[in-house]
C-alpha cells in the first residue's frame, strides 16, 4: 500500500480492549512570579488526572472555565508536557522520552481548536493547509499529497473547488470542517477536540457533531472531547469526566452520569442545563460563589466551600475517587448526597 492509500482509507481495525492513549496522575504547574525578591507562586492547572482512552470512544472532559480541561487537552497533545504523573500514547511514554519518540507520536496525536479561523493560516489556500501536514511529515510527492487533501475535503463534506479558495471565503461551520480536515491528514488515532462547536451558530453544532461521529466510526478514532456545554456532551460522549478545580471528581460511563449524578457539583452542572420540564426545573440544586483560585485552593475537598452536603470533615481531609453507584466519585459524602436525590 502506497503512503498516500495509508493516508486516505479507513484504518484496520485496532483492538478494541487496548487504550491509544492512557494517563497516570498527570499534573501541569506554573511557576507564577511576583517581584523581585518574592517567591514565586505555583499555580496548579492541573492538579492529577487519570483515564484511559480506548480506540473509536469519546472521553468527554467537562466542568466550570478554570477547571483544567484545556491545559489537561494541551498535554494530551504533548504541546505541554507533564509536570508529573505518566502519559502513554499508543503503547509508548511520552514523559521522558527522547526527541525521536516524540516525533514519531506527534501525527497519532491531532487537536481541533476552538476558533476555526484563528487555526487556519489565511494566507494560504485551503489544499496547501491540508497538505502542509504531509509535506512535513511524510515522503510523499506533490501529486500524492494534493490527491489526498482532495480525497479529505470530500470526506468532510466540502465540494472540490473548495481546494483551491482561503479560509476567510468560507463561513464558520466550513472552517471547523477543515480543520477536522487537517486534523485527520495524518491519520492519527486520537483526536483531542477543544470546545470545537461552541463558535458555531446552534443550527450547524449538530452538522459538524454528525461529522464528528461519522469520522470516529470510519476511521476508529479516539476522541479526547472538551466541552463545558453538557448538551452537546451527551450527544457525543461515551464516558464523561467532570473537573473541578484541576482535579477529577466524578467520571463513569455517560449514561450512568446523565442518568443520577453523584457528586453535587455534577448534579449543579446538569442542573444548569436548560430544560422544559418544569419539574427537572424545581429540582435544581445550585451552587454558591466562584470557583477558588489554582494558586491557593481550600484545604480539604476543593468543593466544600460552595457545596450544600459540606461537614467538617470536607475542609480537612481531600476526597479520593472511590466506586460508587457504577462511577467513581470523589465526595465524602457521596451515598448521602444519593439519598436525598
Amino acid at each position: 500500500m502506497s503512503e498516500v492509500a495509508m493516508t486516505t482509507d479507513a484504518p484496520t481495525a485496532a483492538d478494541p480492549s487496548v487504550p491509544v492513549l492512557e494517563a497516570r496522575d498527570v499534573q501541569r504547574h506554573y511557576q507564577i512570579s511576583r517581584g523581585l525578591f518574592k517567591p514565586a507562586l505555583t499555580l496548579r492547572a492541573v492538579a492529577g488526572a487519570s483515564f484511559t482512552l480506548l480506540p473509536g470512544r469519546t472521553l468527554a472532559v467537562v466542568g466550570e472555565s478554570g477547571c483544567g480541561k484545556s491545559t489537561l487537552a494541551r498535554m494530551m497533545a504533548m504541546i505541554e508536557p507533564p509536570t508529573a504523573g505518566q502519559l502513554t500514547i499508543d503503547g509508548s511514554k511520552v514523559v521522558g522520552a527522547d526527541k525521536e519518540t516524540l516525533q514519531q507520536l506527534r501525527p497519532k496525536v491531532q487537536m481541533v481548536f476552538q476558533d476555526p479561523y484563528g487555526s487556519l493560516n489565511p494566507r494560504k489556500q485551503v489544499g496547501r493547509i491540508l497538505e502542509e501536514p504531509l509535506e512535513i511529515n511524510t515522503d510523499l510527492g506533490a501529486k500524492e499529497r494534493a490527491d489526498a487533501a482532495r480525497v479529505m475535503i470530500a470526506k468532510v463534506g466540502l465540494r472540490p473547488e473548495h481546494y483551491n479558495r482561503y479560509p476567510h471565503m468560507f463561513s464558520g461551520g466550513q472552517r471547523q470542517r477543515i480543520a477536522i480536515a487537517r486534523a485527520l491528514m495524518l491519520r492519527p488515532k486520537v483526536v483531542i477536540a477543544d470546545e470545537p462547536v461552541s463558535a458555531l451558530d446552534v443550527s450547524i453544532r449538530a452538522q459538524v457533531l454528525n461529522l464528528l461521529m461519522d469520522l470516529q466510526v470510519e476511521y476508529n478514532l479516539a476522541y479526547l472531547f472538551i466541552s463545558h456545554d453538557l448538551s452537546v456532551v451527551r450527544h457525543i460522549a461515551d464516558d464523561v469526566m467532570v473537573m473541578y478545580l484541576g482535579r477529577p471528581i466524578e467520571q463513569g460511563s455517560k449514561p450512568a452520569i446523565f442518568a443520577r449524578p453523584v457528586h453535587p457539583y455534577t448534579q449543579a452542572l446538569l442542573a444548569a442545563t436548560p430544560s422544559t420540564d418544569p419539574e427537572a426545573r424545581s429540582r435544581r440544586l445550585t451552587v454558591k460563589g466562584e470557583l477558588p483560585s489554582p494558586i491557593d485552593p481550600p484545604s480539604g475537598c476543593a468543593f466544600h466551600k460552595r457545596c450544600p452536603f459540606a461537614t467538617a470533615e470536607c475542609s480537612v481531609e481531600r476526597p479520593e475517587l472511590r466506586p460508587v453507584a457504577g462511577r467513581e466519585v470523589a465526595c465524602h459524602h457521596a451515598e448521602r448526597v444519593l439519598a436525598s436525590g
